[in-house]
C-alpha cells in the first residue's frame, strides 16, 4: 500500500488512506513526523570530514531507516574506509544532538495525524536513531508523551529492512502485527513493514 501525498490537505488524505481496522499506528520518526533529514547529513558529512573523506550525502536518503552503526559500516564499505564505524557512528551523533538537533521541525500532516489517533489506536515510534537522539526529536515535536511505545536502534536484533523493529513494537503493544499500519519515507522502513506482514503509507512531504 502506497501513496505520495503532493495535495493540499495532506492531513485529510493520510486520515482517509490510514482508515481501516488497525488497532496500531507505527511511526517512523527521522523524515516521517520529523523535518530533519537535512540535520541527519549534515552531522554525517561533518563525522565524515573529521574522518578525512567527503561524504555524497544521498547514500542517507538511501539508506533512510537503517540504524546508524549500519549506516557507518556502509559508509566505510563503499569509501574504502580506514575508521571505526562504532566511533563514526558516535562521532555522528554527537554532532548531530550538540549542533544539528534544535533544527528539527514538525512535518505538520504527520504530526497532526498521529495527535488526532490517539486514543484511537495505539501508538509507537520505530527508528533506525539512537533512543537519546529519538526521544529529543519527540519532545521538540510536542509528542513523546503520545508515543507508548518506542523501539529504536540496537534494541532489536536486526535493525530495518527487516521487521525486527516492527515486530518488536507490536509485541510491546500486545498488537497483532497484521493490525498494524506503518507510517515511513524510506525504502528500508518500507521494506521492514512488508516482511512483518503490515501493510503501510509511504511518506512524501515534498
Amino acid at each position: 500500500m502506497s501513496s505520495i501525498l503532493p495535495v493540499p490537505d495532506k492531513q485529510t488524505i493520510l486520515t482517509r488512506l490510514s482508515e481501516g481496522s488497525y488497532d496500531a499506528f507505527l511511526y517512523d520518526c527521522d523524515g516521517t513526523l520529523a523535518d530533519n533529514m537535512g540535520a541527519h547529513k549534515a552531522s554525517y558529512s561533518a563525522a565524515a570530514t573529521m574522518c578525512g573523506f567527503e561524504l555524497d550525502d544521498a547514500i542517507i536518503d538511501e539508506l533512510a531507516g537503517w540504524p546508524i552503526i549500519q549506516v557507518a559500516e556502509e559508509i566505510r564499505k563503499r569509501y574504502n574506509g580506514n575508521f571505526d564505524p562504532a566511533a563514526f557512528a558516535q562521532l555522528k551523533n554527537k554532532l548531530y544532538e550538540s549542533n544539528f538537533i534544535n533544527e528539527t521541525k514538525p512535518i505538520e500532516f504527520v504530526v497532526a495525524h498521529l495527535k488526532a489517533h490517539v486514543g484511537k489506536v495505539r501508538i509507537a515510534v520505530v527508528s533506525g536513531g539512537s533512543r537519546p537522539s529519538v526521544s529529543k526529536t519527540l519532545q521538540l515535536l510536542g509528542i513523546s508523551k503520545l508515543v507508548e511505545v518506542l523501539v529504536c536502534a540496537g534494541e532489536t536484533p536486526r535493525g530495518k529492512p527487516y521487521p525486527d523493529p516492527f515486530l518488536s513494537a507490536a509485541e510491546k503493544l500486545g498488537v497483532d502485527p497484521t493490525k498494524c499500519l506503518v507510517f515511513e519515507d524510506g525504502t528500508p522502513g518500507v521494506q521492514a513493514a512488508e516482511a512483518a506482514g503490515m501493510r503501510w503509507i509511504r511518506i512524501d512531504h515534498a
